[in-house]
């Protein structure tokens, strides 16, 4: 059973494209008792050797229990789910309880790359940023946050990110509703988002499965900025 009240959204794109940057100004904008954002990232599996483990695979993720918890809160009940911990690189033994909201965002790399999970998303939304303004958002992340320097940052690079971006994260623009540039003024995006949630909400309701309208962003003018980060 489906809460016709609820509308799903999944957010994607690239490492350090600003998704996740996107998708916590729009929770920030529609309220925490009104959105619930969900990461992808919960989902990794538990990892031995983090220094080889290949993150950007989508079999490094859970994303079957990802599917199965937003089924669940999509019916308007409750879901436990897991806590990962990036400092030991292994799951927290107590899962989070946690409840339906009206808004449900689910953002990560992959997040449009699995079928199922795409059959869940009311609507579907790309965040598509130029490889080295990306790049340079992550080596500054990864050295100020991380505890990485550069030459670590480039091999990881180069040698997963790069080659899994290609692979498995770019081709998934071709589902979105929405292509968005990761560079720019935020606030006019977040008002369009807002807005399309919404005019996909009266849409579910009324059990519309026509096209999404666009969300009007063409006259918009992008400037890089530094409120984007990841």
């Amino acid at each position: 059973m489906v809460d016709t009240n609820i509308v799903v959204v999944g957010i994607a794109g690239g490492t350090a494209s600003g998704k996740t940057t996107l998708a916590r100004k729009v929770v920030a904008a529609l309220g925490s008792s009104e959105c619930l954002l969900i990461t992808h990232d919960r989902y990794y599996h538990d990892v031995e050797n983090p220094s080889t483990f290949n993150y950007d695979h989508p079999d490094a993720l859970e994303t079957s229990l990802l599917v199965e918890h937003v089924r669940t809160l999509r019916a308007g009940q409750a879901a436990e789910l897991p806590d990962y911990d990036f400092s030991s690189h292994t799951r927290k033994p107590e899962a989070v309880t946690t409840e339906a909201q009206p808004t449900i965002i689910v953002e990560g790399i992959l997040a449009l790359e699995d079928e199922d999970l795409r059959a869940l998303f009311d609507l579907m939304i790309f965040v598509d940023t130029p490889d080295d303004l990306r790049l340079a958002r992550r080596i500054r992340r990864d050295v100020a946050t991380r505890a990485r320097d550069i030459e670590e940052v480039l091999g990881r690079w180069l040698t997963t990110v790069r080659p899994m971006h290609i692979r498995y994260v770019e081709p998934c623009r071709t589902y979105a509703d929405v292509v968005l540039p990761g560079v720019g003024l935020l606030e006019p995006l977040v008002d369009s988002i807002c807005g399309a949630i919404e005019r996909c909400r009266l849409e579910v309701g009324a059990g519309d499965d026509g096209e999404l309208e666009e969300l009007g962003t063409d006259d918009l003018v992008y400037i890089d900025s530094d409120t984007w980060t990841s």
